[in-house]
């Protein structure tokens, strides 16, 4: 994971992607590949965090395959018969899997039509039968995915701000 200016003529984002997936490594093993780079890695996301509150990761590790699935998924979900996707449609927010329109219908001063579907699977993976079956297996690998990226933001962050690399992945 490194901070690049991809404004820069040099810069073959294409390439860099290519080399990143071929590695198979993912964030983690990128990270642990190198101490030297690790350090810079830390610091530059320290400075980020500190100078702009947030930071954009390039290169994250998750792989390509994943997201276009992931999309897939969610195109299946919406592009299904209205009849089979009447048995997710909900406005109890404390379901896993929620699929609704305008979540703020009835409390917005306007409507922005749309329709969304939430699906709550960390930190612990619900029973997959309550998820839909055109999306479940995207769903709970992306979210694996995301949490393994989280973790080792969490570890950079700790250690940007001089703690032990768990520090924040264990707190509760």
């Amino acid at each position: 994971m490194e901070v690049i200016n991809t404004n820069e003529a040099k810069y073959d984002r294409k390439a860099e992607l290519q080399a990143f997936d071929e590695t198979k490594a993912g964030v983690k093993g990128l990270v642990d590949a190198d101490l030297i780079k690790r350090k810079k890695i830390i610091q530059e996301v320290g400075q980020a965090s500190e100078s702009w509150g947030f930071l954009q990761v390039i290169n994250h590790g998750i792989p390509s395959h994943v997201l276009e699935e992931m999309k897939d998924g969610v195109i299946r979900f919406f592009e299904q018969d209205t009849e089979v996707k009447k048995q997710w449609y909900t406005r109890d927010f404390i379901k896993v899997f929620q699929y609704t329109s305008n979540f703020d219908l009835f409390g917005a001063p306007v409507t922005n039509w749309r329709d969304t579907f939430t699906a709550i699977i960390a930190p612990t993976p619900p029973n997959p039968e309550i998820l839909p079956s055109v999306c479940r297996d995207i769903l709970l690998e992306y979210t694996n995915q995301v949490m393994e990226l989280g973790d080792t933001l969490f570890e950079l962050l700790s250690e940007a701000i001089v703690l032990e690399p768990n520090h924040l992945k264990d707190m509760d």
